[in-house]
């Protein structure tokens, strides 16, 4: 079966892509398999998979590999070792007494002709390793240098490089399959790594020599339309690309650091179908409690947490929620991440002064019903957003703080009066994520300790048994024992109670006993509820929370 039609028939790739990098071969030559990862329709780790299932090889790893009997075959008299090297051929001594052979192209026919002309060597046993893992075997049997400052002209010769686009690409690609919400690449003195943010949770990719990093940074900051040359000041871009058959947006940050550019690439997928307010993970009465929120007219609503906490989420599931074509919906924010149909979005550029209080001022008079801010970040934004709140505009901001009453305290530091923030707020709402339990592996947890004997205490006698579990880790979920996030929430509604102690410039601690009294649920009380129910796990309640009591 043809390369084509084993991924056709594997499901991997559609019609359309095989037909576009068959024309793509016509005009330029190259490889099909080749061609389908550099047009994003394929990921590398699957096209040597399927190659390896073609010709009937395995598929090594590093880890595979005996570096001994490797460094061994490089002295053996009767095999041109070093220049099976600069072939990029891998070859040593099995246990078997073959002799086998790695490589990312197990079809070279000057290899294989050379090979055929050595009796020692019988019948040759050939195995794929993709290119990334060949680099690293091949620089550990090298005596490998870092490189050296190199000219832009250099660096843009080396980000165009087809081995570079194709391990970018690739990178990208396994970052996408593995669900990683942001890559880190980071140089070090020999070697750079990469690692993956996947649920929250960094997780260590791959390591590689440094002389292959400057043609990575400089392939990524290409395709960001940044400046290549510039290694000592910060820059940041954006790139729109299809990977692995996903449209995605990434952000793309890069910060001068000791060893050279540390890069972070933030990836946003095009397509969301994850934008409703019933999949963000509320409980059934914080649900209706938020939904009774986005019903009234007028007013401010906060969503706080720290970055990464799921606030942008909420917002735009909000917005999702209340856009029914009726209401003109304005948003402003920095970067504008997801773009939602019927609501005009606008990107803040501070730079040119273009910042979220001059988008305010000028956005009040396109007669919105709906504003969301991205974030309110220092007095003047805040006041502004307070004045279109009393003005008969229901406003949906975001602010950092670590619970949902400080953020009153934290609109007082700003220097926003008690009063206007009592008149305009209606509600406020904190956040955070944590991991879900893998539902393959997850197991009970049958020793209670003293949060999980607590919670049980407190509940009604009504309530359902509760089913605490931990993570076990297997192969669907990578060995973590989680898979997926969800968010738990604390919600306070400022009614008439709590806005006369605002207005009385009541203490915190009196605030948030009448919140307490009204009903209110703690982060953590609210993650023990998904914790009772297996949904996470208690260790990770309290990460996320950073509480240890209720």
């Amino acid at each position: 079966m043809r390369l084509g039609e084993l991924l056709l028939a594997k499901g991997i790739v559609k019609h359309a892509d095989v037909e576009q990098a068959l024309n793509f071969q016509r005009e330029r030559s190259g490889k099909l398999g080749t061609v389908l990862v550099r047009i994003g329709a394929l990921s590398e780790q699957a096209l040597y998979e399927a190659l390896a299932q073609q010709l009937a090889c395995s598929l090594l790893t590093e880890a595979d590999l005996d570096q001994e009997a490797l460094r061994a075959a490089l002295v053996e008299p009767h095999l041109p070792g070093r220049w099976l090297l600069s072939r990029r051929v891998l070859c040593w001594l099995g246990l078997d007494g073959a002799w086998h052979f790695a490589s990312d192209d197990v079809q070279d026919p000057d290899v294989g002709e050379a090979l055929a002309a050595l009796p020692v060597i019988g019948r040759p046993i050939w195995h794929f390793i993709l290119p990334a893992e060949l680099d690293r075997a091949t620089a550990a049997l090298r005596d490998g240098s870092t490189g050296t400052e190199q000219s832009a002209q250099s660096l843009r010769a080396l980000a165009e490089d087809a081995p570079v686009i194709a391990l970018v690409n690739n990178l990208l690609a396994q970052a996408i399959e593995a669900r990683a919400s942001d890559v880190h690449i980071e140089p070090g003195e020999r070697e750079f790594q990469v690692r993956l943010r996947i649920d929250g949770v960094l997780h260590h990719r791959m390591t590689m020599p440094m002389e292959r990093y400057p043609a990575v940074a400089s392939r990524l900051k290409l395709i960001a339309h940044l400046d290549i040359a510039e290694r000592r000041l910060p820059q940041d871009g954006h790139i729109g690309m299809r990977v692995a058959g996903v449209e995605i947006d990434v952000r793309v940050s890069s910060i001068p650091a000791v060893h050279g550019e540390s890069v972070v690439l933030r990836l946003l997928p095009k397509q969301r179908a994850d934008l409703r307010l019933e999949s963000i993970g509320m409980a059934d009465d914080h649900l209706a409690q938020f939904k009774s929120w986005l019903g009234w007219p007028n007013g401010l609503l906060l969503v706080t947490g720290p970055t990464g906490s799921g606030k942008s989420t909420t917002l735009y599931s909000a917005l999702n929620h209340i856009n029914d074509g009726s209401r003109k919906i304005v948003t402003v924010e920095d970067p504008v991440e997801q773009r939602l149909a019927r609501v005009v979005q606008i990107q803040t550029h501070a730079e040119i002064g273009y910042t979220f209080a001059r988008a305010l001022r000028a956005i009040l008079r396109h007669d919105p019903d709906i504003i969301m801010i991205g974030e309110i970040r220092d007095r003047e934004t805040a006041e502004i957003a307070i004045q279109s709140a009393l003005t008969g505009h229901l406003v949906l901001a975001t602010l950092h703080t670590n619970d949902a009453l400080s953020a009153i305290s934290r609109l007082a530091d700003m220097g926003v009066e008690p009063y206007l923030v009592a008149a305009a707020l209606r509600g406020v709402m904190a956040q955070r994520l944590v991991r879900r339990l893998c539902s393959a592996c997850a197991e009970p947890d049958k020793d209670p300790n003293r949060l999980q004997m607590d919670w049980e205490r407190r509940q009604a006698v009504d309530q359902p048994a509760a089913t605490w579990s931990h993570a076990a880790g297997c192969p669907q979920c990578q060995g973590t024992g989680f898979k997926g996030r969800v968010g738990i929430y604390e919600m306070v509604t400022i009614d008439t109670g709590l806005q006369q102690l605002l207005v009385e410039g009541a203490g915190a601690d009196v605030v948030r006993r009448a919140a307490d009294a009204a009903g209110r649920r703690s982060l953590l009380g609210d993650g023990l509820d998904k914790a009772a129910r297996a949904v996470t796990t208690i260790s990770e309640v309290l990460r996320a929370s950073g509480e240890d009591g209720f």
